[in-house]
């Protein structure tokens, strides 16, 4: 009887406003965990170069935290990484494991947050950091994408289908990331 009720509220929802807009406030705990399982996937890492059998040639990280800095979004995380060559069962060449802090400006790419504007600081420097800190602005810009869309239409589904989606703008406060999402939902 409630489920029948709250179906044709929703029907009268759908009529009256045709596509909505909500705010979605994603505090950074639960962004954690959503990077967490779309991206550090392999043991709690995730690897911008080479995998987990790489030993010599292998880059990864691990432990995001996850706040805001000045309207931009700020990761703080662990760095490993090697590049050396596989020399009688032993690793000869450069790598290192650091603390490092990315920031960037998030937006919206075909209804995925995507990063703008990355950059890399480390609390120590050296030859290797150097080139570390420039391959990962540049990766991180290029690869990294939450993917919003599929986890809205996931979340909708029980209520009904997703048949429209757009994420039209991103602010990021001191305590949560907030999406505006237009959307229509359509309840059968």
């Amino acid at each position: 009887m409630i489920q029948i009720r709250m179906k044709a509220l929703a029907v009268l929802f759908v009529f009256i406003f045709p596509a909505a807009a909500a705010e979605l406030e994603l505090r950074y705990a639960t962004l954690e965990r959503i990077i967490a399982e779309q991206l550090f996937t392999q043991e709690g890492r995730h690897y911008v170069r080479g995998n987990k059998s790489t030993r010599c040639q292998f880059a990864y990280l691990e432990t995001p935290h996850i706040d805001a800095d000045n309207g931009r979004l700020r990761v703080k995380a662990r760095f490993s990484g090697r590049s050396a060559l596989d020399v009688f069962g032993g690793c000869v060449g450069l790598g290192d494991s650091f603390d490092l802090t990315l920031t960037a400006v998030p937006a919206m790419k075909n209804g995925a947050i995507v990063f703008n504007d990355v950059s890399v600081s480390t609390p120590k420097d050296s030859y290797y950091i150097r080139r570390v800190r420039v391959a990962l602005a540049r990766s991180i810009s290029k690869d990294f994408k939450i993917e919003v869309r599929d986890h809205a239409r996931a979340l909708m589904a029980p209520a009904g289908e997703l048949t429209a989606f757009d994420l039209a703008e991103i602010r990021v406060t001191p305590d949560s990331l907030v999406l505006v999402i237009e959307f229509k939902l359509v309840v059968k």
